[in-house]
């Protein structure tokens, strides 16, 4: 009896993942979940964590609500993953409090700007393959992205040569403004096929009228291969 009421007097949220360690900093229950050959984000993360390492593993994806239960969360270490893909709402219910997001190292290209709107911390975003293009602009400005990450952002690709390998913040410094370019080919493609159709319909009617002048023609000469009538 003693040793089920040891069992429901512990609680659940208190519970380690088998493949992590967990620690006591300063009062502040710590994850530690380093080069665990995690493929993915372990799901019985303590609900009282404060400091969460994941660091160093195989993780490719963080999906939405993968730490909504975490509502102490304040560091989140994701670094020197295989992460490609961040779902919109994967940051959902510990935005607000977190003080450090730590991406670096991963194979992120580009990441919607949901994921990082209500986001505080400071975040690490360097050795990435970013793709410098509109959406990854429109983050910098709707986010408000901390200055130095925005300064870990170099192109790994992007619209023109000349940009690749330079930080983003410097091309956007000159003048460059991606978004005006995806306008301009949008404007550019729409003016094509609205001239296209145009052209469709010109070549239509001129048909049309080549058409009906023929068979006029050919009734006129057959009118005239008729015998007068006295």
């Amino acid at each position: 009896q003693a040793f089920f009421c040891l069992l429901l007097c512990i609680p659940w949220g208190s519970s380690c993942p088998p493949s992590c360690q967990c620690t006591e900093r300063a009062g502040a229950k710590a994850v530690l979940c380093s080069s665990r050959h995690l493929e993915e984000i372990p799901k019985d993360i303590p609900k009282d964590a404060v400091f969460l390492k994941l660091d160093t593993n195989s993780i490719t994806r963080i999906p939405s609500n993968a730490f909504r239960h975490l509502s102490h969360l304040e560091e989140l270490d994701l670094s020197r993953n295989a992460i490609e893909k961040i779902d919109r709402a994967a940051f959902k219910g510990v935005a607000a409090g977190l003080r450090t997001l730590d991406l670096s190292s991963n194979r992120i290209r580009s990441i919607p700007k949901e994921a990082l709107l209500a986001l505080n911390a400071k975040l690490r975003l360097a050795n990435n393959p970013w793709h410098c293009e509109c959406a990854l602009q429109e983050v910098l400005w709707d986010a408000g992205l901390d200055p130095d990450s925005v300064q870990d952002i170099t192109c790994h690709t992007a619209p023109r040569e000349e940009y690749v390998g330079k930080p983003l913040l410097q091309v956007l410094d000159a003048g460059v403004n991606f978004c005006s370019v995806r306008q301009r080919t949008t404007d550019v493609a729409m003016f094509i096929t609205m001239f296209g159709w145009f052209a469709m319909v010109i070549v239509y009617v001129i048909c049309y009228v080549r058409h009906n002048r023929e068979d006029t023609c050919k009734h006129v000469d057959y009118l005239k291969s008729l015998p007068s009538t006295q």
